[in-house]
């Protein structure tokens, strides 16, 4: 026994002093003593005597296990013992037999100890209760008399009890939930009011000598309540006592919260709504409302105000579904009582669970919607409500230099607040809807309080006014906005011409701007506030910004502002190119520079908003020219002293200057957003021709600085940006463009020089033969030669950067290839200098098309011989377009990715994207037979057919169907010939 003891003190060791070896060993030794058949009375003999708390958790551990996986197999005499001797532990007796005066009681020992004693004794009454233990519960109720520890187990007991098969806040097996229904329907009959009556009589005893039980006992029995009989705690011996204990001011905290919690325990039992309603009324609940005013931060006031929460829920869910209209107005009358301390502990208490406050006052809300007037007495509830939202919405100052700085707690609690307030503006949003008017004049009113009130409430009260004017705006219609009658255009005029002290704070700035911008359909229709809304982006507010993270944000929202509003601010366009002048020359210098600059809001999007404002037709063409020039030619001058400065050599700071030129590129290219196509090219050539030579000089980068991923990336994104903005007189660019990009490339970025080809070949279609004749042998010898051949490794080793970057590219290969077939491009393949790697084309689209794991991938290998079948392949007998091309689909194609593949078992028909798939190569045989003919039918029917027992009869059906004109009946009879010869093989054959 002393070797057993050692080894499960090694193997419980953290300190790192156990070499691994010895811990091995010792799990070893401890996994074979649990195997023994003697396992039960070597655990029960060593709970009688080891002191070691290791050990007597191990034994326990032992027990529960045994009893929940081996109880069938156990012996009557075995069972009897564990049974008798758990029992006697837990009732704090010595075990029978055992006179050792170094007898340890196992209640004695710590609560994680005591935990694991009911959780076993728990166990067998899931096996053994009522059909063979049912004397459980009453044969331990004379026990209780023996004082504190053996009520305190007792609880344990009960909890255990709850936590493992009775709550249903754990999922349950139908197992489970019979043996769940078998124990309580036995209790209710047989012990229940004794559980009951016991916990009555100890709560009474010692609540003044020992709270702390009594809140135990009290707790436990909350458990219950939600289904035992009702009568048992509502009678007027229990009930007085819980009221007596929640309203007794010398009790401790705990008690009187545990109180609470079994009257709201009583208060959620699902009843009758009649009996419900009696039930609430005969509580009294309003003795308790005045204790959250005594301390709204203490613990008491926490559990009352979940106490009264889930009180007002009920009544309200009782006038839901009561009928009688005397009874709901009973129900209304109490739930009017109780809203004015379930507002107010909704404000100042710390409640479990504000969700089910929101939930509570939803449903509260939703009563009103069909009622038109709202009553005075109905408005201050709404009033109360939006008070509460206030309330709960607001940042705590302490956390407002976090928040102003961001730094990792001030991330934590943003982050935290904004999950938090989502189900309050929901609950706003719906207040807003039955209550528009009340709404707006309490946000008007917010927003007045907070300008006005102390400098250390200042910045939470602005920050919550200004987002629930912001949420608010959802629940407004764009017709509602947009008129902005009566209190909202107040409210819109109160926020552009507020000015707020707190300003500069980080999150009263980003919420101003975000709610200027949800208002802006108001603008649209309101002129006189346009000036009004561009001081509020041009000035310190916005764009000028001191914090960064503002003024970014700033940018993007002026940018969207710009797009809404377009032709309203050419009168403006003067001053607004004045006021970001300093902006603008900002955002291309190194003080603007930092990490920060990463993600989607990187300050580029001024000049987004610039090109908008420049880019319309509403401009004059002399002024247009003008403003862009004032912009291209000093950004392309900048690139130009940056280009001849990277070529003297030990030039300053090489890493500066590449940052600077990303800039300025980043910069042009949002700039060129605002200008559409038809206008550079068609009603203003002069504009295209500035595009033109700024593109000429950003092409010089590609020379300057050849190996510098990250100056390729945004060369190449601008000359996306060309493409969709010049049109098709980029063209002379394309030759030397794509040459330079493809001459330094890496998979990765060759996968952003498919990505360009194809984007010139959806646009320009056939107008790019040439250019693609001539790029397709370089594009096609360099992937193929970075590309391995064979597939690519499954597992961890599948994870690296290296293999993730050549997927990628092999994807975006199948991407380009089945591009160029599908717009009459296939030509291209067959040019004398791309037929070198037609056969590696072949090879890999054939692979891909029989077993690649993406079924998506495999579809469009299929449309692209498809589409080659067509464009190949003429249905005469003349000479072939490409000799040979014929018999190798016949042969393989047909064989291998027609019959094969979908005989193979994982070929799995019921999967959506397979059917899309097997559909494409059904259509492919339809082809191939209008194209070839017999000489296709005869190979398929006579050399493939055969290799997997196919029936005559079943392929002389294939052949009629495949000559029909129906291709849905030909699919459908396909699948089942498929099907059909997978049965004859029962897995036999695996076709490759």
């Amino acid at each position: 026994m002393e070797d057993l003891e050692k080894a499960i003190l090694i193997t419980f060791d953290e300190s790192g002093s156990v070499e691994s070896a010895l811990k091995l060993q010792a799990v070893g030794f401890i996994d074979k003593i649990k195997e023994s058949p003697l396992i039960c009375s070597i655990c029960v003999e060593r709970l009688c005597f080891s002191k070691l708390v290791q050990v007597q958790f191990w034994c326990l551990q032992c027990l529960h296990d045994v009893i929940r996986v081996r109880y069938s197999s156990m012996s009557l005499d075995e069972k009897g013992f564990v049974r008798k001797s758990v029992f006697s532990m837990a009732c704090f007796e010595r075990l029978e037999g055992v006179d050792d005066e170094n007898f340890v009681r196992v209640l004695e020992g710590p609560p994680f100890i005591k935990n694991k004693l009911a959780q076993v004794l728990v166990t067998l009454i899931y096996f053994e209760y009522p059909l063979i233990w049912s004397s459980v519960f009453v044969d331990y109720i004379p026990h209780l008399g023996k004082g504190a520890p053996v009520i305190d187990m007792f609880c344990r007991i009960l909890n255990a009890l709850d936590d493992e098969l009775i709550s249903l806040d754990y999922p349950r097996t139908q197992d489970e939930f019979a043996v769940a229904t078998r124990v309580k329907d036995a209790m209710r009959q047989q012990c229940v009011a004794q559980i009951v009556r016991a916990c009555y009589d100890i709560v009474s005893m010692y609540r003044n000598s020992d709270p702390d039980l009594c809140s135990s006992v009290l707790d436990s029995m909350r458990r219950y309540i939600s289904w035992i009989d009702i009568g048992l705690i509502v009678n007027d011996v229990f009930i007085p006592l819980l009221f007596e204990l929640i309203l007794g001011n010398g009790l401790p905290e705990q008690l009187r919260g545990a109180a609470a919690g079994c009257v709201l325990a009583v208060v959620s039992k699902r009843m009758d709504p009649q009996a419900k309603l009696s039930l609430l009324q005969s509580l009294e609940i309003s003795r308790v409302f005045g204790l959250v005013a005594e301390d709204s931060a203490s613990e008491l006031a926490s559990k009352i105000a979940t106490l009264l929460t889930g009180y007002a829920t009920e009544l309200l869910e009782c006038s839901k579904k009561l009928n009688s209209e005397d009874l709901k107005q009973t129900s209304m009358e109490l739930l009017d009582e109780v809203l004015p301390s379930v507002f107010f502990v909704t404000q100042n208490c710390e409640i479990d669970n504000a969700f089910s406050i929101v939930q509570f006052l939803l449903g509260f809300v939703a009563t009103m919607k069909c009622l038109s007037p709202l009553t005075e007495k109905q408005l201050r509830h709404v009033r109360q409500i939006l008070e509460v939202i206030r309330t709960q919405i607001c940042y705590d100052p302490i956390y407002r230099d976090n928040l102003d700085v961001l730094d990792k707690i001030g991330r934590e609690e943003e982050d935290r607040m904004v999950e938090f307030r989502k189900d309050f503006f929901v609950l706003l949003r719906s207040v807003g809807r039955v209550a528009p008017d009340v709404t707006q004049m309490f946000i008007r009113n917010s927003l007045a309080n907070a300008v006005a009130s102390s400098s250390d409430r200042n910045v939470e009260e602005v920050e919550a006014a200004l987002s629930l004017f912001y949420a608010f705006g959802e629940s407004i219609s764009d017709e509602a906005m947009k008129i902005g009658n009566g209190p909202l255009g107040q409210l819109v005029m109160m926020l552009l011409s507020t000015t707020f002290a707190c300003h500069s704070n980080r999150l009263v700035a980003l919420v101003y701007l975000e709610t200027v911008t949800r208002y802006m359909k108001f603008v649209q229709v309101n002129d006189q506030f346009l000036h009004l809304v561009l001081a509020a982006f041009l000035d310190k507010r916005g764009i000028h910004h001191p914090n960064i993270n503002v003024s970014r944000r700033a940018s993007y929202l002026f940018m969207r502002v710009v797009k809404s509003l377009k032709a309203k601010l050419v009168p403006f366009i003067e001053n607004i190119l004045q006021n970001l002048q300093d902006a603008v020359a900002q955002f291309t210098t190194m003080s603007c520079m930092s990490k920060e600059h990463s993600g989607s809001e990187d300050g580029s999007h001024i000049f987004e908003a610039i090109g908008i404002l420049i880019g319309m037709e509403d401009v004059p063409p002399e002024k247009q020219s003008e403003y862009l020039s004032s912009l291209l030619t000093p950004l392309c001058q900048q690139v130009e002293v940056l280009l001849i400065s990277a070529k003297v050599q030990n030039a300053e700071d090489p890493v500066a200057k590449i940052v600077n030129i990303q800039q300025i590129i980043m910069a042009i290219n949002a700039l060129s957003k605002g200008f559409s196509e038809r206008l550079v090219t068609a009603s203003r050539p002069a504009i295209g021709l500035m595009f033109k030579q700024t593109l000429d000089v950003l092409l010089q980068i590609l020379v300057a600085f050849p190996k510098i991923e990250p100056l390729r990336t945004k060369v190449t994104s601008f000359i996306h940006r060309m493409v969709e903005t010049l049109g098709a007189s980029v063209f002379p660019y394309l030759p030397k463009v794509l040459e330079q990009l493809l001459a330094e490339s890496e998979p990765r970025e060759l996968v952003g020089f498919l990505v360009l080809i194809n984007q010139l070949i959806c646009k320009f279609k056939t107008l790019v033969r040439d250019i693609l004749e001539e790029i397709y042998p370089a594009v096609a010898g360099r992937i193929f030669n970075i590309l391995p051949r064979d597939p690519f490794p499954s597992g961890p080793e599948s994870s690296t950067e290296e293999i993730r970057e050549l997927q990628e590219l092999q994807r975006t290969l199948y991407t380009f290839l089945h591009v160029i077939a599908t717009h009459d491009l296939s030509s291209v393949f067959l040019s004398p200098r791309s037929r070198a790697y037609l056969e590696a084309t072949m090879e890999l689209l054939l692979n891909t098309a029989c077993g690649h794991k993406d079924i998506l991938v495999r579809k469009a290998c299929v449309q692209i011989f498809i589409r080659l079948i067509k464009d190949w392949c003429t249905s005469s007998c003349g000479e072939e377009l490409l000799p040979g091309f014929q018999a190798y689909i016949i042969q393989a194609f047909a064989t291998k990715c027609c019959f094969y593949s979908v005989l193979d078992r994982s070929f799995e028909f019921r999967d959506a994207n397979t059917l899309v798939l097997f559909g494409e190569i059904v259509l492919a045989q339809k082809v191939m037979y209008e194209k070839f003919g017999n000489e296709f039918l005869v190979h398929f029917v006579s050399k493939d057919f055969p290799t997997a027992h196919c029936p005559q009869d079943l392929a002389e059906e294939y052949c009629r169907k495949l000559r029909g004109a129906d291709i849905k009946a030909f699919k459908s009879f396909y699948q089942s010939l498929i099907e059909s010869l997978r049965q004859q093989q029962n897995g036999s054959l695996v076709f490759r």
